[in-house]
């Protein structure tokens, strides 16, 4: 579980997003992030024993630096108020799709998928998503899916509005192939953040979002 002083150094980072407020306080910031760095780490150890391609990372290189690139963004506060890791084959980086856990107070999630990937392999998701529709289906429309999922996440931000070229407008799998990232997210409450249950609830959400990420990551080696 998270401690409930990582919950709420997030929180009070929020309101104090400054590199004075920051520095006087990175004791609390090096508590927060090593408790979290732990949680990853018992995540990977549990669920690794069930998805080989996770086992060898390591919590550290999963986790995402604290510090914002404010260069091209209006908003200046120099640090995320988040802590969050990508766990992925070959890395956070990779162009694999993978596992992702968001600690943020109020905002946090479980879950993962594939990101905006570029043309060519939104290009191979897609087609075989078309040519093996009966099987994702079967994974997206899983008992085990359903219950913590409920569906892909379909906003504006990851769709477009029409069927993409080559794909006729009644096709069965229009919905999906209209995608242009391919994500489940099981929300959380801060309290389910420090109950002893969430290393456990998180594998949980993983296990069930395994099949989906395999689908993916085969249509991307082809």
């Amino acid at each position: 579980m998270l401690l409930p002083a990582t919950v709420k150094f997030l929180k009070d980072l929020k309101k104090n997003n400054d590199k004075s407020w920051f520095d006087a306080h990175r004791p609390q910031y090096e508590a927060a992030k090593k408790n979290f760095e732990q949680f990853i780490q018992a995540v990977i150890d549990k669920h690794g024993k069930q998805d080989p391609t996770i086992k060898e990372l390591t919590a550290k290189s999963c986790m995402f630096r604290i510090n914002r690139d404010v260069r091209f963004s209006k908003d200046k506060a120099p640090y995320k108020n988040n802590f969050g890791a990508s766990i992925n084959r070959g890395g956070k980086k990779s162009i694999y799709a993978g596992y992702y856990f968001h600690c943020q107070p109020g905002e946090s999630f479980v879950g993962g998928g594939l990101w905006i990937p570029m043309p060519p392999e939104t290009k191979k998701v897609r087609q075989e998503i078309d040519y093996c529709f009966d099987e994702f289906e079967k994974i997206v429309g899983s008992k085990k899916f359903k219950a913590i999922y409920g569906n892909l996440y379909r906003g504006d931000d990851v769709s477009l509005a029409r069927v993409p070229q080559g794909f006729e407008k009644d096709n069965p799998a229009a919905e999906y192939v209209k995608l242009k990232s391919w994500l489940a997210m099981q929300q959380l409450k801060d309290s389910d953040l420090t109950s002893d249950t969430l290393v456990k609830k998180t594998v949980a959400a993983f296990e069930a979002l395994q099949p989906l990420l395999m689908f993916l990551n085969r249509a991307l080696e082809e």
